[in-house]
């Protein structure tokens, strides 16, 4: 586990920030010969004002190369096309001529995605560049009209209403900490069979609310340049992540060892956190797996979110994933609810099942729903969804471990029949 978060730190902090709406780079025709084209950035305008700002440092230079901006609002059609025919395609074609200057983007019925490319004079010429070509350092800013129409808005339209969603979530977070954490941890200070899975959740929801609190920090300071605070991004995806790997090495360790359990024909030794190989293998073996999924997924998706994106290969595989361990504890379950004789059993293991699946299975089913949406409102569902649909799976599974009649009555002998649990003695406290 330590060398897990240690070796995703690394990787989140030197890997490619967040998308910026306020992109800072240098035009090389060399890259945009090779490419046909070079890649800047892409971005959903919208509204009647939506503009884009770009700056050089050396307007002459642009001049002479005859460069250029070029707009497309969809690359996938062109790759099939020759360099000049690819060029003259364009949707909107910006020559850089001056240190600073606008472009207005045409107002469509809905927002569109746009991909912001560069080219120059050689990057369709076919003979071989005799000199060595000077870079051009620039700085573009994407800007959609904000509610008074006037074009300040740093959010693509796929990210609007990420900001106030945030806030709002962070709000709720703290009037709920002043609710619940002493409560809570009156509840924890007590110990009991149960306490390291009350941890493991402490653990996870602080986690959750870490990340959405940075993501607010960082689409604040976003809202204002257009850059953010990309560490600060990847802080709160690193905390999601833990969170993540967390919740499924004691989901599948409280599934393989109620199973377990229930197979052995001693029970006199409580069923400890770590005393089943079996359990600790597959947890361990499914952590290793969704940690190097989740380590692949950053170099596939530079343009990463505090959620996970599912654009990528690995991204599809971590879905495939959560709805294979769905599967798998629903299984698990359905051996145990079969042949369980007492129904408050049957209604604990099944109301440990809905936290299951639905900490597992948003992600998978809020993708498909989201294909029946627009593009641009497609990541704001998911993003909002998981978080919101995670939260209430801990919430689901906190109320059904702190119930101590329900958690008595499926303990009774002993706590022999739930892993995870502490020594005899502790039960005397009680």
């Amino acid at each position: 586990m330590f060398v897990f978060v240690l070796s995703l730190t690394i990787l989140l902090f030197t890997s490619c920030p967040a998308t910026a709406k306020t992109v800072s780079g240098v035009f090389r025709s060399d890259a945009a010969r090779e490419t046909r084209g070079q890649y800047i950035t892409r971005f959903q305008f919208h509204g009647e004002n939506a503009v884009i700002v770009c700056r050089v440092d050396d307007a002459h230079v642009a001049l002479q190369r005859e460069a250029r901006l070029l707009l497309f609002q969809g690359l996938d059609a062109f790759d099939n096309l020759s360099c000049l025919e690819r060029v003259s395609a364009a949707h909107i074609s910006i020559i850089v001529s001056k240190a600073e200057q606008n472009q207005t983007i045409p107002q469509q019925s809905s927002p569109q995605l746009w991909y912001v490319m560069y080219a120059d004079r050689y990057t369709c010429q076919e003979e071989q560049v005799d000199r060595q070509l000077e870079d051009i350092h620039f700085q573009i800013i994407l800007l959609n009209p904000d509610a008074e129409g006037n074009p300040l808005d740093h959010f693509s339209a796929e990210e609007a209403g990420l900001h106030s969603f945030y806030f709002l979530s962070v709000l709720a977070y703290f009037v709920a900490s002043c609710i619940y954490v002493q409560p809570l941890w009156q509840a924890l200070s007590k110990g009991g069979p149960m306490l390291t899975v009350l941890k493991v959740l402490s653990t996870a929801l602080f986690l959750q609310g870490t990340s959405v609190l940075l993501n607010y920090v960082h689409m604040a300071r976003y809202a204002r340049d257009g850059i953010g605070m990309p560490l600060t991004g990847s802080l709160a995806e690193l905390c999601d992540m833990i969170a993540q790997v967390q919740m499924v090495y004691m989901l599948l360790s409280l599934c393989v060892g109620w199973s377990l359990s229930r197979s052995r024909k001693s029970l006199s030794k409580p069923l400890q956190w770590d005393s089943s190989p079996v359990s600790t293998g597959v947890a361990v073996a499914t952590v290793i797996t969704q940690a190097a999924l989740l380590i692949w997924e950053q170099f596939e998706d530079t343009e990463h979110h505090s959620f996970h994106s599912h654009h990528s290969i690995a991204g599809r595989l971590l879905m495939v994933l959560r709805v294979a361990l769905a599967l798998f504890l629903a299984s698990v379950i359905y051996k145990m609810v079969s042949t369980e004789r007492s129904s408050l059993k049957r209604d604990f293991y099944l109301s440990f099942t809905k936290g299951c699946f639905l900490w597992f299975l948003c992600q998978p089913v809020l993708v498909v729903f989201s294909l029946t949406l627009n593009e641009h409102q497609r990541e704001k569902v998911v993003t909002i969804g998981v978080i919101l649909c995670q939260c209430i799976s801990v919430v689901i599974l906190y109320q059904l471990f702190l119930s101590r009649s329900l958690y008595w009555e499926v303990s009774s002998l002993s706590s022999v029949t739930l892993p995870l649990t502490m020594k005899r003695t502790a039960r005397d406290r009680y």
